[in-house]
């Protein structure tokens, strides 16, 4: 099973609650620059065994519908196995879906999300525990630090599968 998303990182700091000392308030310097990165990811469970993965794609323009098919094989092909898609209903999603069904008939299978359910979209705790917890406050200096901050963030949350597991209990999905 296959959760996958996109999401917008930009080089503005999502500016959170801090601390400091009484009387010294802090000051987040940046400058006012709109440059983004795109990224492309999927939460996996293996049928069998139950472990969790996390696979991601970072761009520089915006993810276009293309962009996801392309990135589903590359997936598929890493995983080795028939994949079970389970996507948001962004419209790139159902083109790709498409696609896809027409490509790989049944070794990939695409089920959509209802129409509003970011609670159960499991990629999106993902993106909101690195851009509002690990990424807070962080101000990048240019797109390479934020490519390499976020691939980072990502990277460490590959590894703690207690993490992963901790987004599908919250969006109250049994593995």
């Amino acid at each position: 099973m296959v959760f996958l998303d996109q999401s917008g990182f930009m080089l503005q700091p999502t500016v959170r609650r801090t601390w400091a000392p009484q009387g010294q308030t802090p000051i987040h310097a940046s400058w006012d620059r709109h440059d983004r990165l795109s990224v492309t990811g999927a939460l996996t469970v293996s049928p069998l065994q139950k472990r969790v993965g996390l696979y991601f794609s970072i761009a520089s323009s915006n993810i276009t519908g293309d962009d996801v098919f392309a990135f589903v094989p590359q997936l598929r092909r890493h995983l080795k196995r028939p994949l079970l898609v389970i996507w948001d209903r962004f419209s790139g999603h159902k083109k790709a879906a498409r696609r896809l069904r027409d490509l790989y008939g049944a070794r990939i299978h695409v089920e959509l999300l209802p129409a509003y359910a970011p609670e159960l979209n499991v990629v999106e705790q993902s993106w909101g525990h690195t851009k509002y917890g690990e990424l807070a406050n962080f101000i990048p200096h240019d797109v390479d630090d934020l490519a390499q901050e976020i691939a980072g963030s990502l990277l460490a949350k590959h590894r703690r599968p207690d993490l992963l597991n901790a987004f599908f209990l919250h969006a109250r999905l049994d593995l």
